[in-house]
């Protein structure tokens, strides 16, 4: 009888107050698929760093006779300079192998990144392209300046190239993108939370008469608090099912098409489960939480 009572009383209020229900829903639906973002934004940076950091290496190209740096004065590396840049290159603290690339390895992998009818690719000779040591660091995450250094200063070494610079302003423009999306989402679920609270308050008014009768036969605060509350929840589930919606729609349309460009593997379906798990709880939190609040203010009783 009482589960009946409450649910007729939370019919009636979502009834009358149709209009700032649907506001609530639509804020909480666009809040929480903007705080989902963010957290999908964070899992796949993640893996894309996992990713291309395991991967990316530190290049020493080396003295050739066409080359014009200074440190070089027109001469090139000899077979015992090469192996003994070798033996000095492995022996630098961080560095977990070490690769030599030759100058015929090396148009090769030039002309593979270019399209074969591309001028460059007709043009260019093997006597143009430098050698070098692609080093592999133990600690992908450790500090390359210390190694970087290290091998500028061997003999014969023409230039040193750190690859994780190449990637890093990819990963600072998502980064910037996640905090955005973070901020955005964190202004958006304020102001649902603002929209519930007067939905609420609303609502308490216009049954103030209601609320009172109950009193006087003895209801309970809480028995009293309950259907209002329960507004807030359900318009916090309704707006976290929408929210599931678009991050569903943003996994398939978005971060399987970035993945596809930047990273091995797209971002699973583990993570979007997850993201939706978190928002819908947050959602809920936040409607009935700005519920409680607006009552202990506003409900006199």
């Amino acid at each position: 009888m009482r589960a009946n009572f409450i649910f007729s009383e939370v019919w009636i209020g979502l009834r009358r107050n149709l209009t700032m229900t649907l506001a609530v829903v639509l804020t909480v639906a666009v809040g929480m698929a903007m705080l989902g973002v963010g957290l999908l934004i964070n899992a796949q940076v993640s893996m894309m760093k996992d990713y291309w950091y395991d991967r990316v290496e530190v290049s020493v190209f080396l003295c050739h006779k066409n080359t014009a740096m200074p440190q070089c004065g027109g001469k090139g590396v000899s077979d015992a300079q090469v192996k003994a840049l070798d033996a000095k290159l492995k022996a630098i603290p961080g560095v977990a192998a070490v690769t030599y690339e030759d100058q015929e390895t090396a148009l090769k992998n030039f002309k593979a990144t270019l399209d074969p009818d591309n001028v460059m690719a007709q043009t260019t000779k093997v006597e143009d392209m430098p050698t070098s040591f692609r080093l592999k660091l133990a600690d992908p995450d450790s500090n390359y300046k210390p190694i970087v250094d290290a091998a500028k200063a061997l003999p014969g070494v023409a230039s040193v190239k750190d690859q994780r610079e190449i990637v890093n302003g990819l990963f600072d423009m998502l980064d910037t993108l996640r905090s955005a999306a973070l901020i955005v989402a964190g202004t958006l679920v304020a102001a649902a939370a603002l929209l519930i609270g007067n939905t609420v308050r609303l609502s308490a008014f216009n049954r103030r008469r209601e609320t009172g009768i109950m009193r006087l036969v003895g209801a309970s605060n809480i028995y009293i608090q309950l259907p209002f509350v329960m507004e807030g929840v359900i318009a916090g589930l309704i707006g976290g099912v929408g929210a599931a919606v678009m991050l569903i729609m943003s996994k398939v349309f978005l971060f399987d098409g970035l993945a596809g460009h930047f990273a091995n593997q797209p971002l699973g379906w583990d993570e979007v489960a997850g993201a939706i798990t978190k928002t819908m709880v947050i959602g809920v939190f936040i409607c009935v939480l700005a519920s409680f609040v607006t009552l202990r203010r506003y409900l006199r009783v």
